[in-house]
């Protein structure tokens, strides 16, 4: 896998290429802001991309609306953002332009190195890996949401699904059954209007539905 590390703090980007390499993970490129993110996707056309949200020159939304071009000019590309930061406006549009291959990981609350790794290859596998903080602010940022319709199940199943958990690994984490969870899972895909299917992506756009409102 060949990954490009969008990072302006100069000891998270050596951070994050050293995390890497240990699980044999090539970095091919690590710059510090977003007009050089685009540069390294257009020359090196990585497996994923790792970005943060805010770097220069003003230190906003330089990282998110960089990936959101470079995934613009190479439909498809994997991206995990990695940030302090959830900035509403272009996580909704990073996350609902595209399900497959999309991440938002709060830097905060990476606590285990094989997770992050775990996450990193999920994201570039064409799935998904977003934390539940990050779903939480969306949703309470929301005025609008269909996931309003959902009990309080039915927001937690989804809430596991956006950290990209298979139906038997939600089921294990609940303590419930697989058929139990299958049920859970075929009434999130009704009361968001989304026919039944067994695409990883449409599990996906059962997560981020709220955003194209």
């Amino acid at each position: 896998m060949r990954v490009v590390i969008a990072e302006d703090s100069v000891l998270l980007r050596e951070g994050v290429q050293r995390l890497l390499a240990d699980a044999g993970i090539e970095t091919v490129a690590a710059v510090e802001n977003g007009d050089l993110l685009l540069d390294a996707v257009i020359e090196h056309k990585p497996d994923l991309c790792v970005v943060d949200v805010r770097m220069p020159p003003t230190f906003t939304d330089e990282g998110l609306r960089a990936a959101i071009e470079a995934r613009r000019r190479f439909p498809g590309l994997p991206v995990l953002v990695l940030s302090q930061y959830v900035e509403e406006r272009y996580a909704v549009e990073l996350l609902a332009g595209g399900a497959s291959g999309v991440g938002y990981l709060l830097k905060e609350r990476v606590a285990d190195v094989s997770e992050f790794v775990d996450a990193v290859r999920r994201v570039a596998d064409g799935g998904t890996s977003i934390d539940h903080e990050v779903i939480t602010q969306l949703m309470v940022r929301s005025k609008k949401s269909p996931v309003d319709s959902l009990t309080p199940r039915e927001r937690e199943v989804l809430g596991l699904m956006a950290q990209g958990l298979s139906n038997t690994a939600i089921a294990a984490t609940l303590v419930v059954s697989d058929g139990a969870v299958e049920k859970h899972v075929g009434n999130i895909f009704a009361k968001l209007g989304l026919e039944p299917s067994n695409s990883e992506h449409r599990r996906v756009r059962a997560v981020l539905a709220y955003l194209d409102s």
